[in-house]
């Protein structure tokens, strides 16, 4: 078997730790925690399209999207001249699951071997004994600080999203995530704000600061944006979908990254329902995602308390997805990404782009062909599945976003002009009324 080097322990204080951007908060409160536990660790922001044909240099072509512009991320970074090559190594997440996701760490290897590249280790970051030999190990202690970090991102841009469209003083939302980020992290190293008290704490202080951002609450097409993990969220995924949509004056809503965590957990005991197995692993999975979700609402009903619009439950979400795909699908995003968009819909966020990879069937079986299934249901929604791949140019995929928006903007005018038509509407019917009664 092919040996490519681990990184040890004690790589610790000599190596500098490169690492993928894809959720923005979540992602920049993770590296402040690693830092604080003494890893160097550096969060590659860079984009452009060198970065997918390096990937394509050194992955197969038929390899999905993600896994292209990651591996092809981490090798620009080492040829570009700024980190010692004797002292760095990479760092990446993985599932566990079906996803080829989880077997990104090998293809990695392989690219950087190819590369020349061959004495940089890998380190992973995943919550399912992947990578025993590895010397970055997952502690329970670290698990409780990602898992709350996950919470505290995920609530950082519900509050963004739906202020930032609206502020009076532009760029006010980003400073207050800025913020929030390194008062968060440093809380989270030292262990604080980790258990429900001091959740709490933060998310009122949190709401409360959003919620004082002065506003102009004019009428917004809303739009939410589901799909393959990494393209849903990462701006170098989705040729930074977020701005864009922003730019054309929407109010964008991203379902959080704790929908993933609780998916994860929810099919350690739904396989056990479905194909037998260890009933106490059912039961604390089970637990596991009670706990999860108490504290999930808790932060919701803050939000809402605050005048935020926040998501129904995750189980309900659970619920809604259920009515179209079985729990047993569960590759990829698996039943996760159309009971998504079942809650976006059933929450009045009709208009969706679902942005899907090349290369990631579960995705595109899961997203762009549940889509006739969710119109069925709701006959208004406005749905639109925007491929994403080496070859689409980001000019025909906004051009489909364009489509999308304009048939949103016009039920928005509908919507917006209707109101105003009611007292003049009453008016015409006064006379009316009056005649009859003489």
């Amino acid at each position: 078997m092919e040996q490519f080097p681990q990184f040890k322990p004690e790589m610790k204080k000599t190596h500098t730790l490169l690492m993928p951007q894809m959720c923005t908060y979540h992602f920049r409160m993770i590296r402040n925690l690693l830092v604080a536990q003494g890893y160097k660790v550096e969060l590659l922001e860079t984009t452009g399209p060198q970065i997918a044909q390096e990937g394509l240099k050194y992955v197969h072509n038929d390899t999905c999207y993600p896994a292209l512009l990651v591996i092809g991320q981490m090798i620009d970074a080492l040829k570009s001249g700024k980190y010692d090559l004797d002292h760095t190594a990479l760092i990446i997440t993985q599932t566990g699951g079906g996803c080829r996701a989880s077997n990104y760490i090998y293809l990695l290897r392989h690219a950087l071997k190819s590369a020349g590249f061959g004495q940089v280790p890998v380190a992973s970051i995943n919550f399912s004994g992947l990578e025993k030999g590895s010397g970055f190990s997952m502690t329970p202690k670290m698990m409780l600080q990602l898992i709350t970090a996950v919470y505290y991102g995920d609530l950082l841009m519900l509050l963004r999203n739906q202020t930032a469209p609206y502020e009076k003083t532009s760029g006010q939302s980003d400073s207050l995530c800025d913020k929030w980020v390194e008062v968060l992290s440093g809380q989270i190293a030292g262990m604080h704000g980790l258990f429900p008290g001091g959740m709490k704490q933060n998310f009122e202080r949190m709401a409360a600061e959003f919620a004082a951002v002065p506003v102009d609450r004019v009428p917004r097409v809303k739009v939410g944006v589901v799909g393959e993990i990494y393209v849903k969220y990462a701006p170098l995924g989705n040729n930074d979908l977020q701005k864009f949509l922003e730019s054309e004056g929407c109010e964008v809503c991203m379902p959080g990254l704790l929908g993933f965590l609780l998916y994860c957990v929810c099919n350690g005991w739904i396989d056990v329902e479905l194909y037998g197995g260890s009933r106490g692993k059912a039961m604390g999975m089970r637990a596991l995602t009670d706990i999860l979700c108490r504290q999930e609402e808790k932060m919701h009903d803050i939000a809402r308390k605050h005048g935020f619009w926040a998501p129904s439950s995750f189980l309900h979400t659970k619920a809604l997805g259920e009515k179209i795909i079985g729990q047993g699908s569960k590759m990829g995003e698996g039943w996760l990404l159309p009971a998504e968009m079942m809650e976006l819909c059933d929450s009045g966020f009709l208009n969706i782009v679902c942005a899907q990879p090349f290369g990631c069937l579960p995705n595109h079986i899961v997203g762009k062909g549940m889509v006739s299934k969710i119109r069925k249901i709701y006959p208004d929604s406005n749905i639109v599945a925007v491929d994403y791949d080496p070859g689409a140019t980001k000019v025909n995929q906004e051009n489909r976003i364009k489509l999308m928006l304009a048939v949103a903007r016009e039920k928005l005018e509908q919507q917006t002009a209707a109101p105003a038509l009611q007292p003049a509407a009453a008016q015409e019917r006064e006379p009316a009324a009056a005649s009859s009664s003489t």
